[in-house]
């Protein structure tokens, strides 16, 4: 009888489980590294992707390579933003450099444990920043829309216009060249950035100087 009772329990089917345990795995894994000595708070995928707020972070080759780039262009005892860009923010903090500084704007408040490098950015309020965050006073902005439409560029321009110095590093989709054009000045490099999920658009970056993605 008690095998009667057992058929009437609801069964997965074998490809679901599979999945199931492959997801509580992966989940185990990312807790396992969080709790090990070898951790660091700064690695790509230490916060977790939020695709409702559209986040994709970079591949560690990319983020890697943006972010020597920002310390090559900012120059020693530079300043650095990231705006929309976490995934360089926290390749550039592994880097432990003491030859520049950098600051992450960012919607997603998680980011907040970063401390005082940390400031709340809504594109939607480009001027909305700190009174001591002073105009022009970045050698170089990085920065990676969260959407693909004129007016979050246009909006994010602003920001960008507002921080930087003169230089400006634009990662965003290939069916933005002409708007960043038009908005920044930027040209499109050669150099292709990867996620480390691969994304449905072409993505691409653009520089307004000279640059070592070309």
């Amino acid at each position: 009888k008690m095998d009667d009772d057992d058929d009437d329990i609801p069964q997965l089917s074998s490809h679901t489980l599979a999945a199931l345990q492959e997801f509580y795995l992966e989940q185990q894994q990312r807790e396992g590294m969080k709790t090990s000595q070898g951790f660091n708070q700064y690695s790509i995928g230490s916060i977790e992707e939020d695709w409702q707020l559209s986040q994709f972070w970079y591949s560690d080759e990319t983020a890697s390579c943006l972010a020597n780039e920002a310390v090559l262009a900012a120059g020693k005892g530079g300043r650095i933003a990231c705006v929309s860009a976490p995934s360089v923010y926290q390749k550039l903090k592994e880097q432990d450099g003491k030859d520049f500084s950098v600051c992450i704007l960012e919607y997603d408040r998680r980011f907040s444990v970063y401390g005082e490098e940390f400031i709340f950015y809504d594109y939607n309020h480009p001027l909305s920043l700190p009174e001591n965050l002073q105009p022009h006073s970045f050698d170089i902005v990085i920065a990676d829309p969260p959407y693909l439409s004129e007016e979050c560029l246009k909006k994010t321009a602003e920001t960008i216009k507002y921080l930087t110095k003169g230089k400006i590093l634009l990662c965003t989709g290939a069916i933005m060249e002409e708007q960043a054009a038009k908005h920044l000045g930027v040209k499109i490099c050669k150099f292709i950035p990867k996620h480390s999920r691969n994304l449905a658009n072409e993505f691409r970056c653009y520089v307004n100087y000279a640059s070592g993605l070309d």
